[in-house]
This record gives C-alpha cells, structure tokens and sequence, in this order.
C-alpha cells in the first residue's frame, strides 16, 4: 500500500535512497528542506506541496546577499578611486593607472553586457559627459563619464543572488539596497575627483545631476540583472542567474538523482528545488509555480521555453527544432503549428495533444504514446515512428510527406486526393511501418530466377520465421532490395547468411539446371517474374494483388505504398531512424562560440539537410552518408583527439566516394564541395 504524507509538516525530513516511496502521496505537504536523493519517487503525488527553502536558511542567504553587496560597492568604489587619478595632473605615474583602471573597467563592462545594453550605456554616458562638459568644460564632462563607467556593475552578482534566493519582494527590497550603496559610493567617487580635478568642482556641486546619473546606471544596471533572471538570450549575463539559482538551491528541497517517472507536481511551488541528475519521464507540471527558479541540471528543465509549456501546455507556433524532450508530458497540450525539426520525443506522454500542421521532419518518437492525438495536417517528413509507438485513436484528417516550400505549399499530401480525407482509424492502419523485416540486399549481377529458388527454400527450412515478403525495392540500375517480415525472434543473421549461401550457389549454375529446379513451380515462376518486372521499372512498388500470384503459400505481398518511410518502406523508415539519431548526435555538440562562424555542429546540420533533401542521392547512399555525419558528430565532441582525427578523416573519404557520382548541378554536390572542406579544416586534416 503506498504511503500516505498528505498535509503534513514534513521541513527537513530526510528521504534519502527510500525505494518505498512508489506512488507515495505527498500532495498538499510542505517538503521545504526535504531530501529525496536517489529515492524511488515513481507515481508519487506532490500536487499543491510546497518545497524549497525553510525560513531560517531564507534570512540567512538574503543577508549573505547584502553583503556580497556592500563587498562588491567597495571594491567598486576603489576602482573608482583608481580611475579618479586620471586628474592628478602632478603625478604621471597616477594618472597612468587611472588610465588603465578605466580601459580594464571598459573591457570588461564590453564583455559582460549585452549589444543592446552598450547602447543604452553609451547614452548615459553621454548624457553624463554633456551635463560635465556644460558645467565645468572638458575636464568635468571626462569626470562625469569616468563615474558613469565605474559605477556600471557594483551589485550586481548581489542583486541577481538576491532576487534568486528571495522571490519578488525580498529581491526589490536587496535590489533597493544595491541602488542606495551605488548611489552613495558614486558620490563618494565624486567627491574624491573633485579634490584631484579642481577644475571639475562646478560640476560635482551640481550635485542633483550627478545623483541623477549614478541613478540611471543604477537602475539600467537592476533592468539588466532582472533580464537575466528572465533568461533573456539576448543578455550574456544569463550564466550569472544559472550560478545564482545553484546558490539559491542550497538547503532546499533536493530530488538529486530520484526517480520522478509519472510523478505529478500541478499546482506544487518549487522555488529552490534541484532537480539535478533525476528521471523525469512523463512527469506532471501543470500549472507549477516557481518552476523558473529550479536547479535543473542537463534535463528538459533548463530550457525556460520548454518550463513555460509544461507549466502552461500552451506551446503553439513555437520552435523546438533539436530539443532533447525525451519523456516528457505533454498531454493534452496545444501544440498546432509548432516546429519540433529533429527533436527527441522518444517515451513521452503526447495523449490528445494537437500537432495540428506541426512539423514532426525527423522526430524522433519511439515508445511514444500519440493515443487520441491530432496530426490533421502535420508535416511527417522521415519521422522516426517504432513499432513501440502508440497511435491508437489519433485524429487525423490528412498528412504531408514533406515540409512546405513557397513552391510547394502542400508537399505529398496524403490521402493523395484533396477532396477525400482518412476515416477514423485509417490513419494508424496507413502509417504504421513494418519494422521487423529481413532485408536481403542485392547489388551485384542480379538473377531473379535464383533469388525466386532461393526464398523458397529459405521458406521451407524455417516455417517458424513466417516469411512474408513485404517490399521489392529496385536501387538503382541493377540492384534489388528484398524485404521479408519475420516472426519476433527470429535469427536475422543467420536467415540473411543461408539464403546467400544457397543464392551463389545457384547463380553458379546453369539456366538448365536452374529451370530442372522450378519445373512446374508455380510458386518460384511468379516470384521471378515479380523480380524481373521490378529491375525492369524506373520505380517499382508492390501493389499488393495476391491474387496475381499462383499459390504462394508462406508468401504474402501486401498493400504497399512505401512513400518517405511510411507503410510498407521499411527502408525509408529506417532512414528516418537514422537522420533522427543524427539529430541526437548534433545537439551533443556545443553550439558556436561566434554566432557568425558556423562550428562543426552547423556544418553537419547543414550538411545532415543537404543529404536528407536530395533527390539524385538513393536512400541507400542517404543512408550510409547520414552514418557518415554521426560519426563526424560523435567526433566533434573531441575535435582534436588524434584518434577522433583520424576517425573524421576516414568519414570525409567516404562521403567523398559517396557524393562522387552526383551530377555537378545538384545541390548536394555543391553543398559537399563548400561543406567538407570546412569541417576538414576545424578537425585540423588541412
């Protein structure tokens, strides 16, 4: 019987490593300084509960925050002291280091802030040296400006530590505090320059202006901090507030490590929790609060577009190209026309959630459950569905194959017909593949006739493997792609072996021998004029005519349409597969420092595109060049490992050899040209 901790006090207790806490009942508790480290937490309820910090350790990290904040005003107020020797006109050597305090202060406000805010900056920098220049010439107007650069950033690690650690209240009242010491030591500075810089003294005694500018920077500099506690992208001091909430964390309520499958936290405050290193498959988020103010480690948690849309289920028209959402609870969201371009939704909780015109292009969705889901026209270009993924009762009227162009707004619309549209039911029945398949690959000399005879006798020797052929795929000129499916277990390996053991042994004979062999075998007559007809075809599907086919029994050809990996293409679902787990591979690798220079993480997703968009490249050399780019990808991570360098360099070639035969006007032939060199060149091969 699970346990029972509804309503209760529970500040402090320690659950550490507990693995009877399965679908224990913590709803309405307050678990505030709790540690669940390690504990086995699975199916447990923790809606309306209330974690994070107990009181005492509260009041303690926000007066830890105020004095961090009189610490960094006085070593501000010596940098200000340092760059006021610029006016000691009777000491070289000290206005040598004024000089140098104010390029050192100058570099590192350009390196710490963001675009935007250098602007806002250079106006009231500005501004500041007009009202000094109109009140005591140039020397005041340099004045001005040297206190408007030295008293940019005092406070501001406090600040951004307080307005983690508290909440809105505590952190306006620290921030309160930061704007006073800035004010104060600003005018500290003021006073200090005037003694070295007579000339500046009409300025300092505008003594109003002077406030009014310390102010500003004062105020621009809180703007800035609660931007950062926001995640603005734009603002480089985004890895403040990530070190801010990891300080803010301690002491609070720890789930480190647990196991959170199917845990449900609607409605639960979670301000100053860490969720490091934990297990959260289609956990329940619903209407969290404080969800931004968590430690979430590398889970799906540290992106804050992604906490918004467990905590809202409002996720439509975003982008979550590349995203690593795997487990996560989505259920019921509303998700139209949103972009998940290569994401990881593998095991996650997508019931009756609305992908409607979403673009799913190789997503990856295995042991995803999709019951009761809206796909009405989602664009499934190579999405990577598994025969663990559940689509029972998905609501879908049509689909495309392949993402819009302006060209083409409705790519390979599916039913193919515009007026007819899938009846309940039917799209689950079209769209699921036949992934449990031998694939008995063809590519040198083809002869039907002893593929025919070799199948049979496959047939024959292993009833127990159900063969069923599913799919004759022609790959380019003269090669021929056989696809049986097969009972669950079944020996693949030694299947594929035996039958071309017994295939070379028949090429090797005679056509006589070979016909003494299919005298009044129906069954290897047609099966060799099925072969034959398919080398024969530009392209070449089975249309699925049993009834074409005389007495073949142990032989089933099936409705196929084998479309861009859908039914009946196992091959091209395959692909899908692959480009999906090319995906994962790239967005292990980190994004480029400079956004303007593409790294080796851009190149291969340009490259990855390049390849999965082609249309002179078969899907078996897709296949192998989108092997290739994972293998590049699983390089990157160690660029300049020798043995990684080596591994690049063997990768390259074959894409090389692989590309060779394009015509030069294709698109994936220029594309490799401009690409591989680069990438070459960031692994060092020259």
């Amino acid at each position: 019987m699970a346990l029972d901790f509804s309503g209760q006090n529970l500040q402090g207790r320690n659950f550490k490593g507990r693995q009877d806490l399965a679908g224990a009942n913590f709803s309405y508790a307050d678990i505030r300084g709790a540690n669940f480290t390690n504990a086995n937490l699975r199916g447990a309820n923790f809606s309306h509960a209330k974690a994070g910090l107990k009181h005492h350790w509260a009041i303690f990290l926000v007066l830890v925050s105020w004095l961090l904040s009189v610490v960094s005003g006085c070593v501000w107020a010596i940098n200000g002291l340092y760059v006021s020797q610029i006016f000691d006109l009777s000491s070289k050597e000290s206005q040598i280091e004024g000089w140098i305090a104010l390029i050192t202060l100058i570099a590192v406000l350009i390196g710490t802030i963001s675009k935007e805010e250098r602007y806002v900056l250079v106006a009231v920098a500005f501004v500041a040296f007009a009202i000094g220049t109109r009140f005591a010439g140039f020397g005041g107007g340099l004045g001005a400006l040297a206190v408007t650069a030295a008293g940019m950033i005092p406070g501001d690690f406090a600040l951004v530590f307080a307005v983690a650690r508290a909440g809105t209240f505590a952190g306006t009242f620290a921030g309160v505090g930061v704007f006073a010491v800035t004010g104060a030591l600003a005018e500290v500075k003021i006073g200090v320059l005037a003694l070295m810089a007579p000339e500046a003294i009409p300025f300092i005694e505008a003594r109003a202006e002077n406030f009014a500018v310390a102010g500003a920077v004062a105020l621009l500099t809180m703007y800035t901090r609660w931007r950062a506690m926001k995640e603005d992208e734009k603002d480089s001091l985004v890895r403040i507030r990530n070190t801010a909430i990891t300080y803010a964390q301690i002491g609070g309520t720890s789930f480190r490590g647990a196991d959170l499958t199917n845990a449900n936290f609607a409605y639960a405050t979670l301000k100053s929790t860490d969720f490091r290193d934990t297990t959260l498959i289609c956990t329940h988020w619903q209407e969290a609060k404080m969800l931004d103010y968590v430690s979430p480690g590398k889970t799906y948690l540290d992106n804050s577009q992604v906490r918004q849309l467990l905590v809202t289920g409002q996720g439509q028209d975003k982008n979550f190209n590349r995203e690593n959402l795997r487990g996560i609870n989505l259920q019921k969201a509303n998700l139209a026309d949103a972009s998940f371009i290569g994401a990881d939704l593998s095991e996650a909780n997508l019931q009756d959630a609305d992908f409607s015109r979403a673009k799913l292009k190789q997503t990856q969705l295995d042991a995803t459950d999709l019951t009761g889901a809206t796909l009405t026209g989602a664009y499934i270009e190579d999405w990577g569905i598994t025969n663990t993924t559940k689509l029972h009762g998905v609501r879908c009227e049509y689909v495309f194959m392949r993402l819009p162009t302006k060209q083409n707004p409705d790519p390979l619309r599916k039913p193919d017909n515009k007026k007819e549209v899938f009846a309940d039911g039917d799209f689950a029945d079209f769209i699921q593949p036949i992934f449990d398949t031998l694939d008995l690959y063809h590519n040198q000399g083809v002869d039907p006739r002893a593929i025919a005879i070799a199948f049979k006798k496959l047939v024959e020797n292993h009833p127990e493997a159900e063969l069923e052929i599913v799919a004759i795929e022609k790959r380019g000129e003269d090669k021929i792609l056989l696809q049986a499916k097969t009972a669950a277990g079944s020996d693949k390996s030694q299947l594929s072996a035996e039958y071309f053991d017994d295939y070379n042994q028949l090429k090797a004979l005679s056509q006589s021998q070979q016909l003494l062999l299919i005298e009044k075998d129906n069954y290897i007559r047609d099966l060799q004029n099925m072969i034959t007809t398919a080398l024969q075809e530009s392209k070449y599907n089975i249309q699925g005519n049993i009834n074409n086919m005389s007495d073949i029994s142990g032989i089933n050809i099936q409705n196929s349409s084998n479309v861009s990996g859908i039914a009946g293409g196992g091959s091209v679902a395959n692909l899908g597969t692959i480009s999906g787990n090319v995906s994962i591979a790239l967005n292990q690798l980190p994004d480029s420092p400079e956004p303007d220079k593409p790294g080796i993480k851009e190149l291969l997703s340009q490259l990855q595109d390049a390849i999965t968009q082609s249309s002179h490249l078969p899907e078996a050399d897709k296949a192998e060049a989108l092997e290739q780019v994972k293998t590049l990808a699983e390089a990157g991570q160690n660029p300049q490992e020798s043995t990684k360098q080596k591994t690049a360099k063997t990768a390259i070639t074959m894409l090389k050899g692989i590309f060779a035969g394009l015509p030069t006007v294709a698109t994936l032939y220029e594309a490799a040209n401009k690409l591989l060199p680069a990438i070459a060149k960031l692994f060092n091969l020259g």
